[in-house]
């Protein structure tokens, strides 16, 4: 077998399951779950209807690169919703549509990584962060480099904090805006900065943007990298491939839907990759994908009823914990006083309430855990159950018996 296997680390979940292995949740109180980041709002009925009317697409292969009218959706939306010139984006040049984000974030590491380099290729990534990214490294030949999101730097990965020599080692940068799980928003002196490095030090920059959708001001959505490359005029987009995806912003997370953008040189090879080893999107899913990316009304309800959680959330949440509204996604990131392991084990125990550790989302550096003493909270359940959650958990809190 491919020894880089050995490298990679247990995903959170299956530690979370070691971690309750033996845990009896409390009989009395039914089960409710703010561990997975699943959306559990109804999937857009547009994206619903165009599924079913276009199944007879299963009898077909699917093109790699999607359909025509498929990249021409996504370019249009990309165009409108980061306010990109037009004449930069070719849907046959600068758009790839992916069976949702999380395969492409990782196979385009396999495809960019040159571990020929010495010394050997770095990774940069945010920490806490998706292991996605840290496994797109390890099994690219890659060594991550972890940049540390903390409440001192808004939660954002800190691009001050590695030294010249670092970055001279890296040859891809992941960003997430908003934040998984912080829910930090880089605003686009974040990204410009990160675009000066990447020129500097000669890498390119993965943004992962799939949760760009879901934030709490409609007068303010959160702004992405192409919209940092359209004001500085970088009119190729180089250096730039952002991410996006159907599963948050539309509720379709089973429907395996996103797409890559950006650098047309570097697609250019990342489609010959995929022609080796991407998934490709059925007739059915193109159709669906299309309805759902021409259409903005069930996105806004979709933001209303997050909107609503965190309103009836936060005052109940804020009593017994150290936390602060996000700007964007649905997670809570709160600290807490106490271990996040032995309340994660609490809470089910006492409460029948499934958590995550901090912990378990980030990497200790240098003795830090940034994510040590925080929990992950995924505000998915209806606004009745998120506040029941919440109550939960302050009893928990508010019991000691850790």
């Amino acid at each position: 077998m491919n020894p880089r296997l050995d490298a990679l680390q247990p995903y959170p979940f299956e530690k979370l399951a070691r971690l309750v292995a033996d845990v009896t949740p409390n009989p009395d109180r039914s089960p409710i779950s703010l561990a997975i980041g699943e959306p559990q709002h109804p999937p857009a009925a547009c994206a619903r209807t165009a599924l079913v009317e276009h199944l007879d697409g299963i009898a077909h292969y699917p093109p790699t690169r999607g359909g025509p009218a498929l990249r021409e959706a996504i370019s249009d939306w990309l165009i409108n919703r980061f306010n990109v010139p037009a004449q930069w984006i070719d849907p046959e040049r600068h758009i790839l549509p992916a069976a949702g984000t999380r395969e492409a974030l990782f196979s385009f590491a396999q495809a960019l990584i040159d571990d020929r380099a010495s010394p050997t290729p770095r990774v940069a990534m945010p920490n806490p962060g998706y292991q996605i990214y840290e496994g797109a490294a390890l099994l690219a030949g890659a060594q991550p480099l972890y940049l540390p999101c903390l409440p001192e730097t808004g939660f954002l990965a800190d691009l001050d904090a590695p030294s010249a020599a670092d970055w001279d080692r890296v040859q891809l940068l992941y960003l997430c805006s908003p934040g998984n799980p912080t829910g930090a928003v880089a605003d686009l002196d974040y990204f410009k900065q990160a675009l000066a490095l990447a020129d500097r030090h000669d890498f390119v920059i993965a943004s992962d943007e799939c949760y760009s959708e879901i934030y709490p001001d409609e007068s303010a959505p959160p702004p992405g990298l192409l919209q940092a490359a359209a004001e500085t005029g970088r009119d190729d987009l180089s250096r730039c491939v952002v991410f996006h995806s159907l599963s948050k912003r539309s509720n379709l997370p089973g429907l395996r839907s996103g797409f890559v953008a950006g650098d047309a040189r570097v697609l250019a090879d990342f489609v010959r990759y995929r022609t080796y080893h991407g998934a490709t999107l059925g007739a059915h899913v193109q159709a669906a994908s299309i309805a759902a990316w021409r259409d903005e009304a069930h996105v806004r309800a979709n933001r209303d009823r997050y909107r609503e959680k965190y309103d009836a959330v936060m005052p109940r949440l804020a009593p017994f914990c150290d936390v602060a509204r996000p700007a964007g996604a649905f997670y809570l990131w709160p600290a807490f006083d106490v271990d996040d392991e032995a309340l994660t084990v609490a809470a089910l125990r006492d409460e029948n309430l499934r958590v995550v550790p901090g912990r378990y989302l980030a990497r200790e550096v240098n003795g830090v855990n940034p994510g040590r003493g925080r929990l992950r909270l995924s505000l998915v359940a209806n606004t009745g159950g998120c506040v029941e959650a919440v109550e939960r958990l302050a009893r928990v809190c508010e019991a000691r018996t850790l």
